[in-house]
């Protein structure tokens, strides 16, 4: 203990008006040790000592720091630089967005459950020699693992290797103890320890990312702000993740697919990272049967809770007396059949907290729980439960959006089948749109860019046709450029999908970055500049057939077939070259119009959709009118260019400024539905799933509903399923369906 403590416990203290007495009798802690920590003379302090007194003092979240950072051994120096910074917006970022899904986590419960460990069966962990890190033919002694949620950073900090198991059944309570971790782990942080972050790990695939790169993958997907440049050129969330700033703490390892637990077990034996990992304990038994221990990891295992526990929360949960016929059966019959089922189910606190919803004061008596005839297993009273919860959470006396329990019940099973095929855990908006099969969202987006390109064409050159071929003849030669230009666009924008797809780059993200000049980044310049160059050289002559079919129509072509050929070359190049030019320019632009998105932004998927929405629509704006003008004073300096080479060449402003704006609305069309996040959320899961019956019209209102009632929970820009086995129920049950 450092010699701050005992000065900012005092000052505390004083502020609140207290004696030591009165802080004893608020806190439940002794006087004599009140009276050691102002004195400094205790220097063994607990953090959840000090927790207590924090809460009987009333302190701030920014006063509570202050008290706890006392127990951090020996003074640091504050760190300076660009990772120390970005560091330290991380964790004030993180502990805000953990203290809500606290808030919401408590919103539902009267009381938080207990939940206690002791230390994981030997042959899950490794040997306590390399735990420690000791010397060949060294004497060790195991440390004490068994402890309580207050003393989770405690038993954590106890180990030399930074590395924990925490193992549980199903419910146990495991992700809340990760969470609890992560904000206490904050409150005692000193300045350069690394920020704890939670990672939902049953998304990582080992056999395709190794351990560091999917690290930085998820921190960018939940940090933009993290893609900004380090020191060292890389970006800042890779920086921290090499530099040890970033504390792993990795969140459902049972849920990674049973083929890659091995694998993944041995990526993570690889490193010398420091990790605490949850998991249910079968499946990571099974891991280690195929890898071996995770190397220098400790281990604890988390217990059932105790019939005390369940039936003070239960009773406290309900009206007076609903739960007394049951809680007594428990306590004077537990030996019977029906009793031991129960008291089973009821040991971990998702059971608890469903068996609360389900039965509670307008649900089903809860003495229907000990019928035998019903529910003659405990897996039976624990899929009724499941079962039930849904039907619960949307019951008629809930509020909310008013959906019914059936609609709801069917969308959520929807989104469980969704997570299901795609095996992960994260319900991210962007992904919904893989509900549906890659040949409809290929012709979605090629129909909607053949579509936008006819009209624009029909729009921009109809009244030019009509004012110089008469109504009759022009709006019949616009009508034929229009039709073949479209479905010629739509080809293209589909079969560029589908070489996107096929390279791997299905998966269309949301933007990391938003517009703003940023500067000059010349590699970066030159490379898209160049890219673009090349397909806009493919549109612009990919355009000529439908334009000498049009002209063709009004009988403009020139006699000879000789003529023919040569103005189909001549021209094919002039609007390559010409197209290539203004792609080329936008896309170089882009470049310089780029800056990571602010670290707020990803604070929930709503907001994440929104910085996307308007990142998109920002480069739209921004760069329609420079692809308009390129296009038009281009052609000027194109067609000079190469006047001494193909002979007379004219190139109108108004035809130049026409194509601009045809090619600008086709671009833009085919960039937003085809190549964003938003546009194809837009497209797909704000129109064509919901159209079907297999969404709902305001996807993400019922997503953030659902967190409401408790079915849902938010991690950082993703959404996930309350618990697993609720995932599981749902995605079996709509399979049935």
């Amino acid at each position: 203990m450092t010699s701050e403590l005992g000065p900012s416990l005092r000052r505390a203290r004083r502020s609140a008006g207290l004696t030591q007495e009165q802080l004893s009798a608020a806190s439940g802690i002794s006087v004599r040790t009140i009276s050691r920590l102002e004195n400094g003379a205790d220097e063994n302090v607990r953090l959840d000592t000090l927790r207590l007194l924090a809460d009987a003092l009333g302190l701030t979240q920014a006063e509570r720091r202050e008290l706890m950072a006392g127990v951090v051994a020996g003074e640091a120096a504050v760190p300076t630089g660009p990772l120390a910074v970005a560091a330290q917006q991380l964790a004030e970022v993180l502990r805000g967005r953990w203290l809500r899904e606290v808030e919401a986590r408590a919103a539902h419960h009267p009381f938080p459950l207990p939940v206690r460990w002791r230390a994981a069966p030997g042959e899950l962990v490794d040997h306590w020699a390399n735990v420690l890190g000791a010397p060949p033919g060294a004497q060790v002694r195991p440390v004490a693992l068994a402890g309580d949620l207050g003393q989770v950073v405690d038993v954590y900090r106890s180990v030399p290797s930074g590395r924990l198991v925490v193992l549980g059944r199903a419910g146990a309570g495991k992700s809340v103890l990760a969470l609890r971790f992560a904000l206490d782990h904050l409150d005692v942080r000193a300045p350069g320890d690394p920020v704890p972050v939670v990672f939902s790990v049953g998304a990582w695939d080992p056999s395709a990312t190794g351990l560091r790169d999917w690290l930085v993958a998820r921190l960018l997907r939940d940090h933009p702000d993290l893609a900004a440049p380090a020191p060292d050129g890389t970006a800042l969330a890779g920086a921290l993740v090499d530099a040890g700033r970033v504390l792993p703490v990795l969140d459902g390892f049972d849920e990674i697919a049973g083929r890659l637990r091995g694998p993944a077990l041995t990526a993570l034996s690889a490193t010398s990272l420091p990790v605490l990992l949850t998991s249910r304990p079968d499946e990571y038994r099974d891991a280690v049967e195929r890898a071996g221990r995770l190397s220098a990891a400790a281990g604890i295992r988390v217990e059932d809770l105790t019939v005390a526990d369940s039936a003070e929360h239960l009773r406290r949960s309900s009206r007076a007396g609903r739960w007394e016929p049951v809680l007594t059966a428990l306590r004077e019959r537990p030996g019977d059949p029906a009793c031991v089922n129960l008291t089973a189910v009821l040991g971990t606190p998702l059971m608890v907290v469903l068996a609360r919803s389900v039965h509670g004061d307008t649900g089903e008596p809860p003495e229907a729980l000990l019928d035998r005839t019903r529910f003659p297993t405990a897996r039976e009273l624990e899929r009724h439960l499941l079962d039930r919860f849904v039907p619960t959470a949307y019951g008629p006396h809930t509020g909310g959006r008013g959906e019914t329990p059936q609609r709801a019940r069917r969308w959520l099973g929807n989104l469980a089948r969704h997570l299901e095929r795609l095996d992960t855990p994260d319900l991210a908006w962007w992904q919904l749109e893989s509900a549906l099969g890659r040949p409809a969202r290929l012709l979605g987006a090629g129909l909607v860019s053949a579509v936008t390109a006819t009209l624009a064409t029909l729009l921009v050159f109809l009244p030019q046709y009509v004012v110089a071929f008469g109504f009759e003849r022009g709006l019949r030669a616009v009508l034929v450029e229009a039709v073949l230009f479209g479905p010629v666009v739509g080809l293209g924008v589909g079969l560029a999908h589908a070489v996107v797809v096929a390279r791997g780059g299905g998966a269309f993200e949301p933007s990391r970055v938003r517009v703003r000049l940023s500067g000059w980044r010349g590699p970066v310049f030159a490379r898209r500049g160049s890219a673009g160059f090349l397909g806009g050289v493919a549109v612009g002559i990919a355009q000529q057939p439908a334009s000498l079919l049009a002209l063709a129509v009004l009988g403009a072509l020139p006699g000879s077939l000789r003529e023919q050929v040569r103005m189909a070359v001549v021209d094919a190049l002039v609007l390559g070259l010409v197209y290539g030019v203004a792609v080329g320019a936008v896309f170089a632009l882009t470049s310089v119009l780029e800056a990571p998105v602010d670290l707020d932004a990803a604070l929930s998927p709503s907001a994440v959709l929104r910085t996307d929405r308007t990142t998109v629509l920002s480069r739209v704006a921004v760069l329609v009118p420079v692809f308009v003008l390129a296009i038009a004073f281009g052609g000027t300096l194109v067609t000079a260019l190469l006047q001494p080479l193909v002979g007379p060449l004219v190139w109108p402003l108004d035809q130049g400024l026409s194509l601009g704006l045809t090619g600008a609305l086709t671009c833009a069309s085919a960039y937003v539905f085809t190549f964003t996040a938003w546009g194809r959320w837009l497209l797909f899961t704000r129109f064509w799933l919901p159209l079907t019956g297999r969404l709902p019209w305001s996807v993400l209102g019922f997503l953030d509903d659902a967190r409401r009632r408790g079915v849902l929970r938010r991690t950082g820009a993703v959404h996930q399923f309350r618990h697993a086995r609720l995932q599981d129920q749902l995605a079996e049950v709509a399979e049935k369906t």
